[in-house]
């Protein structure tokens, strides 16, 4: 990603560099990636580090990994950060003493960019809500909560990025530009996406699609990667060609996201067995990606359901010979899958061992909308019997 970008101005409120979201995938990956990545990734951050004087970071880093801090490094971090906050703090006095609001705002606004440079997560947050005081404009300050929100992906505080998306979605609703409506609806997709919601993640990143700018947080080859990997289990098979196949944004990039075709492809296409190829090498882009990797087991479970759903649509019987090979995997695999799936309820079939069948069992429409009608009277008598002990009492 870019290098760091310039200050901000009173007139573009442009938060933090690029590189700020990136230091926390290069630090995920020193913490959890293969050995060899790892090793890489934290030569890395320790450059990145030094680069950026993040002396808060560097004592969480060094804790995170079980590495003894080098005191003398994190001695001249200290000593940067402190000088740097103490001439910020002054300028503070200053602008407040002889200078006007603008000034001000700009003062306050240095040292909240400071501290989330250096990798600050509390005092980031308060100098944050101390200039969001200070600023007056609508898209100011929605500038401020999308930094805001920045600092609380880095530190993987999911529970205050949902409060601060809430919160300026309740801004743009008193105004705000679109620009920042459509960058806020990345940011709330990629926290649906942490979350494991698919289906509005999905629904979000698409219609970001066409106007993504929000590369502060995200480069644009992994928001199409999102995109494409969420809608494949989010969207119906029909909606997949005009969405995403056809779609000049994706196909602009598609080509430069290793696998990621063959994925989508395989699916409308029926092309199963280049699905499952595809498939195995998404699964470990998906592991490496921080937002991600927590749900790589779920997508990958999801997927193969679809497939085989998919799959036994167009049969009423097949031999599980003949389908093994349709996917690419031995008849022994297939077995014990397709016999997980249909004991956990995801499919609707069953397999004849002796025979070596696998047989379609259309799910009897009538007799489910019969039980949940059952199903709901009950909630709804349940309901109706605490209510009326509460009125009773």
């Amino acid at each position: 990603m870019s290098s760091a970008a310039a200050p901000s101005t009173a007139a573009k409120d442009s938060g933090p560099p690029d590189e700020y979201i990136s230091i926390a995938q290069i630090r995920y990956t020193a913490a959890h990636g293969k050995p060899a990545e790892a090793a890489k990734a934290k030569e890395q951050l320790l450059a990145l580090i030094k680069k950026r004087e993040m002396g808060p970071l560097y004592s969480a880093v060094c804790e995170q990994l079980g590495t003894l801090p080098d005191a003398a490094l994190a001695a001249s971090f200290a000593a940067a950060n402190a000088a740097e906050l103490a001439r910020l703090d002054e300028a503070i006095v200053r602008c407040d003493k002889d200078e006007g609001e603008s000034e001000v705002r700009e003062a306050y606004l240095a040292k909240s960019e400071y501290l989330v440079r250096i990798g600050e997560n509390e005092k980031a947050h308060a100098a944050i809500e101390a200039t969001y005081t200070k600023t007056v404009a609508i898209g100011l300050r929605l500038d401020l909560l999308l930094c805001k929100l920045r600092v609380a992906f880095f530190f993987d505080n999911l529970k205050l990025v949902k409060a601060t998306v809430d919160r300026a979605k309740a801004l743009l609703e008193t105004g705000g530009d679109w620009e920042r409506r459509n960058r806020l609806k990345v940011y709330e997709a990629v926290f649906l996406l942490s979350i494991r919601d698919l289906k509005k993640s999905s629904a979000l990143l698409l219609d970001s699609i066409a106007t993504f700018t929000a590369t502060e947080l995200l480069p644009y080859n992994t928001f199409v990667l999102y995109a494409v990997a969420t809608s494949l289990v989010a969207l119906p098979r029909s909606e997949l060609r005009p969405k995403i196949i056809d779609s000049p944004e994706v196909l602009q990039v598609i080509g430069e996201i290793p696998h990621i075709a063959g994925l989508v492809n395989g699916l409308y296409g029926c092309s199963y067995r280049m699905l499952f190829a595809s498939l195995v090498e998404v699964i470990d882009m998906l592991l490496a990606d921080r937002y991600f990797a927590a749900h790589a087991r779920y997508y990958w479970r999801e997927v193969r359901v679809l497939a085989y759903t998919q799959f036994l649509e167009s049969y009423r019987a097949v031999s599980l010979q003949s389908m093994a090979a349709s996917f690419g995997v031995s008849s022994a695999f297939l077995d014990a899958e397709l016999a997980a799936f249909i004991s956990g309820g995801r499919l609707s079939c069953s397999i004849d061992k002796v025979a070596g069948i696998v047989s379609s069992t259309r799910p009897d429409t009538k007799n489910a909308q019969y039980q949940a009608t059952i199903k709901q009277g009950d909630l709804l008598l349940n309901r109706v019997q605490r209510l009326s002990r509460v009125v009773n009492m």
